[in-house]
């Protein structure tokens, strides 16, 4: 078959992939080791076997056994083993199509984690470009959405193959990162050819984020359940009947691809043929809507949605002086204060002479995104330093902006069809700024038309009617709120507009403001750009969705003002947090800004060590892992929290050292075989922001590495983690052993391939949920 047929292929019936090659290969040859991958050059025999069964099964596509190829796992042999791999699948079926298997790198990339955008899109194109010859890439099994979006980067980048991707989903219906389906479909649907779910659960259990996901994409969806989860022996609970009738539900829902994932054999993907031989693709039932997200928020610009407008240096002293020394703790604060006073987006702006608009935007968008979790509106004039900000950015952003300028037109909404973003369409070209509304309308579709052009719907198009000063300009305002009626009335665009520059030049700015807020919102704005710490103008806006009967009820309004007078005066924070109070230890840790210098303050006021941990630190983090434990808080704010109070546990510890270890020791390891460790990775972070002194033996650990380790260090308490099948058989030779010889520690385990039950019946004493379920055990062997 060529390359060029696969996409109408899939378009054109229900297809099929294999199933799982790991359960598989370990049926064939026991325990595979840390890389299976290396077997494509030890046993071709083997790895030709299963392809061939999976062939002869009826898949009409075949997985190149390449999941863990890459050189962040596999070093030197990367290319060599992928090749290898591709080449065997082909020999091995050669009347189907080959999917080059593009699996996580195994580390946690930033903002949570430590690995970079770079070095991830580098071990990426490493695959890609080594993979060359199969018919298509299946990027797979991803959770976080950086790491996806570098490898979909760099499939597009150095392939011309067709991509899918699926990410792998809890019953809360998000990636153990927080991604939500909503957000992996809007940031991954335009750099993917198909998008899906695959692993972790069972048919059943992804019915409902399936059911979602093909209302939020118009691409094909692929779904790859696993067979259930296994219990202690291996063994999976869903047999190939029962499978094959989720996948006609599947279908029903609109799925275009279906397969398997762990524990499913050829049996199941027969069962799946016969199914798709019998099934014509249902009608699409994508539901297009105008929203952007960062990785782990959704906003529908369904309503009026406040962008915050002061992380910007333009007339801002001391954010351009803090971007101009390097100093982005100023940037996160703001970030913060406006998150908390409402702000639905955050405008992101660099701008300054004589700085490094593309290494600071970059930076700036790093360190925002790691605070909050609003999407992002990034605003420059340099399209480099835009291309540079939106490669990073874990979602879909809002590039502010493209004027009717064609050298504008050319450089921006290229970026913005290859990156998924929304674009602010400015109403000013070669001319200047237009006199009239009329002008500013002409402008208005002519980047609406050229956007088209590059595949952009209007719905992704913001239009900027300008706003002038009155104080020079006074009729400007009508123009502006008539060209923003207009346009509204012909195009499905949306509307922004910076509202506070109206009364530039004037005393008592506020009033001026907020009557042509009020105006502007009636003219159809969509998206004012204000300061969100300013009541009136939330209060404005509030007001609005009351009278245009969008607060049903007058619900929000009565939540939000029952008990409160409406002066407008300058708020920051929340929940009663003021400009004076709103800085102090727990409120920073809680917003994971930088802690260590009001540590070193109180500690110089003579607060004692401890109370600073069990009176500020210690409250901080739990109250930021309720708001995990209940959903209102995702990983990334975990971790960001968590780093924040390792800042101030440092400067304690350097104060007190002999507190560094007080309450107690925790032998923390992934177990031989398996060389995914992020999860593990999560646990010790934020263990030790918790107090404990953590010994991290890494991954790929021998049991009796482990028990040395318990020895050493006299540990009440071993953390054991696994995400592969194939070495839960490991972690339970490792409990065997710690029972036998250090009878006194008790062990918790976790992992994505584990149940509760699955680690009671390997012997492990507790079985993790998630980082916090670490905490709490820890909490009950060595007291609070």
């Amino acid at each position: 078959m060529k390359k060029s047929d696969f996409l109408s292929f899939i378009n054109s019936r229900i297809t099929v992939f294999d199933g799982a090659f790991g359960t598989e290969l370990q049926r064939a040859v026991g325990d595979p080791g840390t890389l299976p991958e290396r077997l494509n050059i030890e046993r071709p025999d083997v790895i030709r076997q299963i392809h061939r069964r999976y062939a002869e099964a009826g898949a009409d596509v075949i997985t190149a056994n390449t999941f863990g190829a890459n050189p962040l796992k596999a070093g030197e042999r990367a290319e060599e083993l992928i090749r290898a791999a591709v080449r065997l699948a082909r020999e091995s079926a050669p009347d189907k199509f080959i999917a080059l298997d593009v699996g996580p790198t195994g580390r946690l990339a930033e903002p949570a984690g430590d690995m970079t955008f770079e070095e991830a899109y580098a071990s990426f194109a490493a695959v890609i470009r080594a993979g060359a010859d199969a018919d298509a890439i299946l990027i797979e099994t991803m959770s976080d959405m950086t790491e996806l979006r570098a490898a979909l980067l760099a499939a597009r980048e150095c392939s011309d193959l067709p991509v899918l991707a699926t990410m792998t989903f809890a019953e809360d219906m998000r990636t153990f990162t927080g991604v939500s389906a909503e957000c992996f479909a809007l940031a991954a649907s335009p750099l993917a050819d198909c998008i899906g779910v695959n692993c972790s659960l069972g048919p059943k259990e992804l019915l409902p984020v399936v059911g979602k996901l093909v209302t939020l994409t118009d691409k094909p969806v692929i779904v790859q359940p696993n067979a259930g989860l296994p219990d202690s022996h291996g063994n999976y609970p869903v047999d190939a009947d029962e499978f094959a009738e989720y996948a006609e539900k599947f279908i029903d829902l609109g799925v275009r691809i279906i397969g398997g994932c762990c524990g499913t054999t050829p049996e199941h993907t027969a069962r799946l043929a016969a199914a798709a031989r019998r099934r014509a693709p249902a009608p699409s039932k994508y539901i297009p809507a105008a929203a952007v997200c960062s990785a782990t928020k959704y906003v529908t610009v369904d309503r009026v949605r406040v962008i915050g407008e002061r992380i910007n240096p333009t007339g801002k002293k001391a954010m351009k002086e803090a971007l101009l020394g390097g100093d982005y703790s100023y940037a996160a604060r703001q970030a913060v204060e406006q998150a908390e006073a409402g702000a639905d987006i955050l405008d992101i702006n660099a701008g300054l002479p004589g700085i490094d608009e593309r290494k600071v935007l970059t930076e700036l968008v790093r360190r925002v995104a790691r605070v909050v979790d609003l999407p992002l509106q990034i605003d420059s004039s340099d399209p480099s330093a835009l291309e540079g900000a939106l490669r990073i950015y874990p979602g879909k952003a809002i590039i502010n902006s493209v004027s009717g300028e064609e050298k504008s037109l050319s450089a921006v909404l290229p970026l913005a069809a290859k990156y998924g973003a929304a674009v602010v369409g400015l109403t000013v070209d070669e001319r200047g700024v237009p006199g009239t509304a009329e002008e500013r309308v002409e402008i208005a579709e002519r980047i609406i038309s050229r956007a088209a052009e590059y595949g952009i719907p209007e719905r992704d198009v913001y239009i900027d009617c300008l706003t002038l000063t009155v104080g020079a300009e006074q009729r400007q305002a009508l123009h502006t709120l008539e060209a923003i009626r207009t346009i509204k009335s012909r195009h499905d665009v949306r509307t922004v507009l910076g509202v506070s520059n109206i009364s530039f030049g004037l005393p008592a700015r506020r009033p001026i403001n907020t009557a042509f807020l009020t105006a502007a919102l009636w003219a159809g704005l969509d998206l004012p750009i204000l300061n969100p710490n300013l009541p009136e103008n939330m209060q404005a806006i509030a007001a609005f969705n009351v009278l245009v009967c969008r607060d049903n009820g007058c619900a929000e309004w009565a939540r939000k003002y029952a008990d409160a007078n409406t002066e407008t005066t300058e708020t920051h924070g929340r929940g009663g947090i003021s400009a004076t109070d709103g800085e102090d230890l727990r409120s920073l840790v809680i917003r994971g800004l930088p802690s260590a210098a009001e540590t070193k303050r109180i500690l110089a006021e003579g607060v004692p060590p401890l109370d600073i941990v069990n009176g500020m630190l210690i409250p901080a983090l739990a109250a930021v892992g309720d708001a995990y434990e209940t959903g209102r808080a995702f990983l990334p704010q975990l971790l960001a929290s968590a780093d924040s109070a390792k800042e101030s546990f440092t400067v304690i510890r350097a104060a007190m050292p002999a507190a560094a270890a007080a309450k107690g020791v925790i032998v923390m390891a992934t177990v031989k075989g398996d060389v995914h460790d992020i999860g593990k990775n999560i646990a010790c972070t934020v263990l030790e922001n918790y107090g404990y002194k953590v010994i991290d033996l890494g991954k790929n650990v021998p049991p009796e590495d482990v028990a040395a380790a318990v020895r050493k260090h006299g540990a009440k308490l071993c953390g054991l983690s696994a995400l592969m099948t194939t070495t839960v058989p490991n972690m339970a030779e490792t409990i065997a052993l710690l029972r036998r010889e250090c009878p006194d520690c008790r062990i918790m385990v976790g992992g994505a391939v584990l149940t509760e039950d699955y680690a009671a019946d390997i012997g492990a004493d507790y079985y993790c949920k998630d980082a916090l379920a670490d905490v709490r055990i820890a909490e009950e062997i060595y007291g609070k």
